[in-house]
């Protein structure tokens, strides 16, 4: 069985940390097998060999007979190479089943992240979600290591066991004894330590957060002079976090000595009571060798035996972490009729604002947050009573209204790759573009886009956001790399590769929040023009106080405290509107000169 990036995941277990394992097991259980039965018979060889050498010992050294002697040693050594075998061949099936038990729980946990959508952020923090991707799945992964060697060290000391009991008696009840005694001495360390790594992941994990935060505002912080207050808060939440690093490697070295410790002094024991009886002729010197080297062999189920339940203490407490995230689900969909088949008007009565198809329309706000949330509210992000003609928002499918609205967040996530596969195409063959979205207005019956359509879209979406420049400075042009977040781009490079992948998908409705707050007057200018005209009969809202924006806006809603106060054009509000002039008239002469400019011109 493998796993790849073609495979369904399936369905996990989410009852528990316990049951997630147990699923992962379940979904590779040939491999699995596999492990469990190469590595009981690598220990198990590992006891025989002590059983050959006392049987040289008694069979061939002491009485004389060099011809026993030397098949006993062969056997020795014929067993010596096949569990050398053995041994390479149980490292290699248990790292596959690490690696599946990795990817697979990746793909568990990426799969239902693009299933919250934009449900997550509300749900669970960006910490909680690194750290299950970094350390949780890890840690997962590791302790199913310990299911192969786990059972061959039961099934070794069962061996080792049955094999003292044809030496004696009492060396057997010892043998036989004493990982049960083990068990309860090692038992109530295993449940503390998961109690302090459960303490420390959630501690972990809101760092991992707040290290998120300060990289993105650590400018801003800078500005107001916060830096060092925040710096002193983090360097006081990490070492609350050093501290309780080191409980949990006080309670993890306890198990790893007494792990190591406990199992001397029991074989130590072993080895005592077996040369008493020796002493006394109760057995031979070949039974006595043969005691020692059970000891010896003994060393190795024991140590995998407590190594198996330290992994999966850790393993069972990242599992139910993840089970935990598994556990949230996304807004209700219980949307049932179909979305207006014609364009529509989009109604936001919380607000007041009405959106015509087909024209490019503006909100102006002194708080921004105001005409954001009449963006969330128009695409459904956030629950309200909005209306696409006359049907509730909330009686639509969501995957319809995702289909056809948009938002284009000014902070939406760039991932790492070609600049060609963040705008949203596939890998150039050179420095053209690759394929793009088709316009869900095309026809049912329409034929796929050739080549020369892909490029052409891709093109226009370029063009209209005025980011031809950024291809051009770039080494390698749309197959250059890209960082995550963009970060080797400038802010006002990355607001418009932005935009070029928003109008790339050519959606129905465009819903876009301050799509040029990063630009200079020029380059504003150039994409107010460009964008009109890329979007002429789509419906365009653009959430904005730019005057350079608002000068090309067929409709301008005036919101105050979040509702409608006037509407018109720009050039209306203006005239009749002091507070409207008060907001966006820092600009207002640029505006007008830029109105009717050749497209490129500089504005003054």
């Amino acid at each position: 069985m493998r796993i790849d990036a073609y495979e369904d995941p399936g369905t996990p277990d989410r009852r528990g940390g316990w049951r997630y394992l147990a699923w992962l097991v379940r979904r590779q259980w040939p491999r699995c097998l596999a492990g469990a039965v190469l590595a009981s018979v690598w220990m198990v060889l590992l006891a025989a060999t002590p059983y050959l050498m006392a049987r040289a010992v008694d069979h061939g050294l002491e009485p004389g007979d060099m011809s026993a002697l030397a098949v006993w040693t062969g056997a020795m050594v014929a067993v010596g190479g096949v569990n050398a075998w053995l041994g390479v061949m149980r490292h290699r099936t248990m790292t596959k089943v690490r690696m599946d038990a990795n990817f697979r729980t990746v793909k568990v946990v990426v799969g239902h992240a693009t299933r919250l959508g934009a449900t997550l952020r509300g749900q669970v923090g960006t910490g909680e979600v690194v750290t299950i991707g970094v350390g949780d799945v890890q840690t997962i992964s590791t302790s199913l290591t310990a299911v192969g060697p786990g059972v061959g060290a039961i099934v070794a000391y069962a061996a080792v066991g049955g094999l003292m009991l044809s030496v004696s008696t009492r060396l057997a009840l010892v043998v036989l004894l004493g990982v049960p005694v083990l068990g309860l001495l090692l038992g109530p360390l295993m449940g503390r330590l998961q109690g302090r790594e459960a303490e420390y992941r959630e501690r972990q994990s809101v760092l991992t957060a707040r290290i998120g935060d300060l990289a993105g505002g650590l400018r801003v912080l800078n500005g107001l002079g916060g830096k060092g207050l925040v710096a002193d808060a983090f360097h006081r939440d990490s070492g609350r976090l050093r501290e309780q690093g080191y409980r949990v490697g006080a309670v993890t070295s306890w198990i790893q000595a007494l792990g190591v410790g406990l199992p001397m002094l029991f074989l130590a024991l072993v080895t005592w009571l077996g040369a008493r009886q020796a002493a006394q002729g109760h057995i031979s010197v070949g039974e006595l060798v043969s005691v020692y080297g059970y000891v010896v062999a003994l060393g190795w189920p024991v140590a995998f035996l407590i190594e198996m339940g330290h992994q999966l203490s850790r393993g069972v407490v990242a599992a139910r972490r993840v089970v935990a995230f598994l556990r949230l689900e996304p807004a209700p969909d219980e949307g049932t009729r179909d979305a207006p088949a014609e364009p529509s008007v989009l109604h936001d009565p919380a607000s007041g604002v009405r959106i015509t198809p087909g024209r490019l329309t503006a909100l102006v706000t002194t708080h921004p947050s105001d005409a954001t949330d009449i963006l969330d509210r128009l695409a459904r992000y956030t629950p309200s009573n909005a209306t696409w003609g006359d049907i509730p928002l909330t009686d639509i499918p969501l995957p319809q209204i995702r289909s056809r609205i948009l938002i284009a967040d000014p902070e939406a996530d760039l991932f790492a790759g070609t600049l060609s596969t963040v705008i949203g195409a596939q890998e150039m063959p050179a420095r053209g573009a690759g394929n793009c979205a088709t316009s869900h207005n095309a026809p049912a019956n329409a034929q796929p886009p050739t080549r020369a359509d892909e490029l052409a879209h891709l093109t226009q979406a370029i063009h209209a956001a005025a980011a031809e420049d950024i291809i051009r400075a770039l080494p390698d042009g749309l197959k250059t790399p890209v960082a995550a977040q963009a970060r080797d781009l400038s802010g006002g490079q990355r607001q418009r590769i932005r935009l070029a992948r928003a109008l790339l998908t050519d959606p129905e409705i465009l819903l876009a929040a301050e799509p040029t707050s990063a630009l200079d007057a020029h380059t504003e200018a150039t994409v107010a023009d460009r964008l009109k005209q890329a979007r002429r009969g789509r419906t365009t809202v653009l959430a904005a106080t730019s005057p350079l924006l608002l000068a090309r806006a067929d409709v301008v809603h005036h919101l105050v405290d979040g509702k409608v106060a006037a509407t018109g054009t720009h050039r209306e509000l203006l005239d009749t509107e002091p507070g409207y002039r008060a907001l966006v008239a820092r600009d207002d002469e640029g505006a007008e000169d830029t109105e009717g400019a050749e497209e490129g011109a500089p504005a003054r």
